[in-house]
């Protein structure tokens, strides 16, 4: 039982250390660029200003939507990861069982 309470707090602490873990992506040849943490979380948003125009604005919408996408969709390997790493030597390494399924 003490085996499964340190693993639960190793877990917790992966989780709350996952606002440290970032992915940034670009899009439009680095016109956009967002960053996100591994809570899934956007961080930031950079735009270039000059593209910044009222004509522009689906355009930087798009921009905005795709790297967003992008970056989410690149830290998900981070994440398992991080979460992999925290409890490695707790919980044997099951191929096919994803322990960030365990994520609240």
């Amino acid at each position: 039982m003490g085996k499964v309470q340190e693993a639960q707090a190793r877990m917790q602490k992966a989780q709350e250390n996952l606002v440290n873990i970032t992915e940034t992506a670009e899009m439009g040849a680095g016109m956009v660029q967002v960053t996100v943490n591994g809570k899934k979380q956007i961080i930031d948003i950079n735009i270039d200003p000059e593209i910044i125009t009222s004509e522009n604005k689906e355009m930087i919408q798009d921009l905005i939507i795709a790297a967003t996408n992008k970056a989410l969709e690149n830290i998900e390997p981070k994440v398992k990861a991080e979460l992999q790493n925290s409890t490695s030597d707790l919980i044997p390494n099951i191929p096919g069982f994803d322990i960030s399924n365990f994520m609240k």
